[in-house]
Order: structure tokens, then sequence, then C-alpha cells
């Protein structure tokens, strides 16, 4: 995949990795990823994304850890959890092997797509009414309250 640029922005080429696991899995298992590799952006790291809780369907089969179920389960407070890796193979052999380990499903739900990302180029903001920092919007002093 190739990239291109705009005024602003880099479009570069990514992987985008997303994993489900219950919502008490994600602080181990992203400790376990950002070891690997820092999921920058531009100023920022551990960069990633974490839905709400849902509800997860599966009924287990022969071979599954708890054995064969007739019924399905339901099990509730799963999250998705997305973030963008450098696309380099190697990097993303060992951050799938880390999400494995330090999972707690038998066959965690993992998933790797080749993107295009934006990357911001660093021009001057200051005076973009649209940008945080500059209208009533300040997530860091709600953030830190």
């Amino acid at each position: 995949m190739t990239g291109f640029e705009t005024l602003s922005v880099a479009m570069v080429p990514m992987r985008l990795l997303t994993f489900q696991a219950p919502v008490e899995d994600v602080d181990r298992i992203m400790e376990a990823v950002v070891a690997i590799v820092p999921l920058a952006m531009g100023a920022y790291d551990s960069n990633a994304y974490q839905s709400s809780p849902g509800i997860e369907r599966y009924r287990p089969q022969e071979g599954a850890a708890v054995g064969a179920e007739c019924d399905l389960r339901r099990r509730q407070g799963v999250v998705e959890v997305v973030f963008e890796l450098p696309d380099a193979q190697d990097v993303a052999e060992r951050v799938v092997e880390a999400i494995f380990q330090a999972h707690s499903y038998q066959e965690p739900v993992i998933r790797l797509q080749a993107i295009l990302s934006s990357r911001s180029k660093g021009l001057d903001d200051s005076k973009n009414p649209n940008r945080w920092w500059n209208s009533t919007g300040d997530w860091k002093k709600a953030a830190s309250t």
C-alpha cells in the first residue's frame, strides 16, 4: 500500500490491530504490547482505542478448555481495543504473540489489517479555532480534576 501527502497530513502505511478481551484483561495485555512497541503518534505514545463493554456470544465445542456445551454463552464486559503498528512483519508477530500470552482466552480474537494512517506534518495550529487547546474544551484540565 502506497502512502500520500496533503498540505497538513502524511498518510503512511501501518497495520491496524484489533483484539477483543474482557475489560479486566486489557491493562495486562496493553502493558505487554507497549513493552514491545510504544504505539507512538506524533508527540503522544500508548495510543489505543477501547470500546464500551459489550456482550460476547459463543458456544464451547469439543476441544474447548471447558469441554463441549449445548447452551450458548453470553459474556458481558467484553471490549474491543484498536491500535496502529508500524508496517513491519517482525513487530506484528511479536505483538500478536504477546497478546496471545497475556490474554485469558484459549482462542483470543486478534485481527490485523494493512491501512494508511494519518500523521500530522506538525504545522502551526496555534490559531486554528477547531483545536481543543484554542477553544473552551480543555481535556487535560478535565482529566486531572
